[in-house]
């Protein structure tokens, strides 16, 4: 996993006992928002955090927000609150983000039935929370128009919590339009790794694309339009998949019946040599073949290293190229509905 560091404080909060700095959040371009465990925050401060209330179908418009959110690996349940967010020296004040397993409310049986994992803690998780950069602004645009199963719910009571619609200024937000400046996305760089892995990769997170000199488009750059939920197509060997860009997704995720696999990773003979192609949503860009390798998963796993470049998951329904895509590769991010440069987000380039 990619981790980056990230200041939480109550809202307007000017000592430093009204903080709490949290490491090895994942940094996560598959997701909007912050979701933080309420063990990373503390007790004093995770209490402390302002409720987030005004669900649309809340009678009392009183109730605390509560969120089920649904990742791969499983599930993240807890309070959405209200809290000033500082990555990286770039700041989103009274921004709203989830906190997880705060105890407050007992995880809905849509929740856990659709999630089956419940990722509670930082060892289920990896982690002690996930920053979402993703190309939204809001993490659930549909929740609010539509009441969503394992979405959104208001609590009214510490038993009971109802599925509800939830207003887009109400919904957990991607920090990074919340800046006041550098907001229209993010670039992810990571040097190459060896064929074996690496125990430790240093990177950087660059706040913003075509708004300082450290974060201008190159003209090479392969720019590739995305779908409203930060989709495009990808083809693999003649069939065409949804596909998403996923730094926390930690192995590429793909079908391929005729390589073995076992458990979580793929295991080919040999290290193969494969490609893919990449298309923009608007059909204006030139399509990109991307080469890439794919590894015995299982002997890469067994060498101790944790930075790879060839793992390969089975996984059906689409084609998500994950952490070993971004290696040796400046990724963009842009948020949609905002330029980037002389683009128009929301786009992937790299």
């Amino acid at each position: 996993m990619p981790y980056v560091t990230v200041t939480i404080c109550l809202p307007d909060a000017q000592r430093s006992d009204q903080c709490t700095t949290v490491d090895h959040m994942q940094l996560d371009t598959g997701s909007v928002g912050i979701r933080v465990l309420a063990s990373a925050l503390g007790p004093a401060l995770a209490a402390r955090l302002p409720s987030q209330t005004g669900a649309t179908d809340d009678p009392t418009g009183s109730a605390p927000l509560a969120e089920c959110a649904v990742f791969g690996s499983g599930y993240t349940w807890g309070t959405i609150r209200r809290a000033d967010v500082t990555i990286g020296g770039k700041s989103a004040g009274n921004l709203p983000l989830q906190v997880i397993a705060d105890g407050r409310y007992p995880a809905p049986s849509d929740c856990r039935s659709r999630g089956v994992t419940d990722l509670g803690t930082a060892a289920d998780m990896g982690a002690n929370g996930v920053l979402g950069i993703g190309p939204a602004t809001r993490d659930y645009p549909a929740a609010a128009q539509a009441v969503l199963a394992a979405g959104y719910y208001y609590c009214g009571s510490a038993g009971s919590c109802s599925n509800t619609r939830v207003p887009l200024d109400t919904q957990v937000a991607n920090p990074v339009a919340n800046f006041t400046s550098d907001n229209n996305g993010t670039i992810i760089r990571l040097p190459s790794v060896p064929p074996e892995g690496s125990l430790s990769v240093t990177g950087t997170l660059v706040f913003g694309i075509g708004t300082q000199q450290n974060n201008t488009l190159p003209p090479n750059l392969n720019i590739l339009a995305l779908d409203p939920y930060g989709y495009f197509p990808t083809t693999y060997k003649g069939t065409r998949y949804t596909s998403a860009i996923d730094s926390g997704s930690n192995a590429n995720l793909f079908y391929d019946a005729t390589v073995p696999y076992s458990g979580w990773w793929y295991m080919p003979v040999t290290t193969l040599s494969l490609s893919a192609i990449l298309s923009g949503v608007d059909r204006t860009a030139t399509p990109v073949t991307v080469p890439f390798t794919l590894a015995n998963g299982w002997t890469l796993r067994s060498n101790g290293n944790v930075a790879y470049d060839s793992l390969g998951s089975p996984s059906a329904g689409m084609f998500v190229w994950g952490l070993p895509f971004f290696f040796g590769r400046s990724v963009y991010t842009a948020i949609g509905n905002v330029p980037a440069g002389k683009q128009q987000g929301a786009f992937i380039a790299f």
